[in-house]
């Protein structure tokens, strides 16, 4: 499992882009994660899935209500990973007015979450493997801090507190 002082794992996630320009091409994109991430902070958090209920009440809207505190406190760029399709991150993300506050990345196949460890088995749910809930702060592609709910638990992986991280490693 991943853990604080280990590079993110390489591959890419990707992005549905809703205007074309800056080299990106309307539809799903492919993001290479290392290039992401060179010279950048990033709060990442991960979860379950796209309109989910604790996903869409609460850990989305509270980056989006928090996004320009975290920018304020040196974060660059904020990334919600799921295991979705790019399709319904994009969706999702609409949905959830996340454009210009945070990056809705989508892991179809689940490579980056196996790549990290922190894969949920939701098979008896109908859900197939999917990824836990959890947040970190990532510099340069590195974890600074990492954060791992509970099973079913959302206490830790919050805006509120990865703000505290991101001001605390200023």
């Amino acid at each position: 499992m991943i853990k604080v002082g280990d590079k993110l794992p390489s591959g890419a996630l990707k992005e549905f882009i809703d205007v074309e320009g800056n080299g990106c091409s309307l539809g799903p994109n492919a993001f290479d994660i290392e290039k992401e991430c060179a010279g950048k902070s990033i709060a990442l958090f991960a979860l379950p899935g796209a309109f989910t209920p604790t996903c869409s009440a609460k850990h989305v809207p509270g980056y989006i209500e928090q996004a320009s505190a975290l920018k304020a406190a040196g974060i660059d760029e904020i990334w919600c990973v799921s295991v979705n399709d790019a399709f319904v991150m994009g969706a999702w993300g609409r949905e959830q007015k996340a454009a210009g506050h945070v990056r809705m990345m989508a892991d179809g196949s689940a490579e980056f979450t196996r790549a990290t460890g922190l894969t949920l088995d939701l098979t008896a749910h109908g859900m197939g493997l999917r990824s836990q809930r959890y947040s970190m702060l990532v510099v340069d592609g590195v974890v600074k801090t990492l954060n791992i709910e509970a099973p079913g638990k959302f206490e830790v992986s919050d805006a509120d507190t990865m703000l505290k991280q991101a001001q605390a490693s200023r």
